[in-house]
């Protein structure tokens, strides 16, 4: 009886481990992806009003990036070329945004440690 709650127990453990590790199926909100960029930040040291400029700027960006995202796919056809080009696009206004805000430090350390971090990422298939 021991033997079986231990194996039913390891078999939920794998589980839960296997379905976070795919993601859950679930996508972050803009909101979210913001606030795990800007606590990615939080080595660069900001004044608050900094950091507010810098949460509008990036929030932005994301709420821009998911609208492209979803008109892309309401139309039927999504083009990964098309979508990588507007990505482009907002990911550059958004960096303008941000060097007027950013010391040459903190533009440093958002374009050497935090801004690789944001970009889109294919889940791979391991190989």
């Amino acid at each position: 009886m021991k033997k079986q709650i231990l194996t039913m127990m390891v078999a939920g453990i794998i589980s839960i481990t296997i379905a976070n590790a795919q993601g859950g199926g679930q996508r972050m909100t803009a909101e979210e992806r913001t606030k795990a960029v800007v606590e990615k930040m939080a080595p660069m040291k900001m004044d608050e009003a900094t950091k507010l400029k810098a949460e509008k700027i990036i929030l932005t960006f994301n709420k821009d990036q998911e609208t492209a995202l979803e008109e892309m796919r309401s139309s039927g056809s999504f083009d990964r070329e098309a979508f990588g080009a507007k990505r482009k696009e907002l990911s550059d206004k958004r960096d303008a945004s941000l060097k007027l805000i950013l010391t040459a430090d903190q533009l440093k350390s958002w374009i050497d440690d935090v801004e690789p971090s944001t970009r889109f990422q294919r889940g791979g298939g391991g190989k």
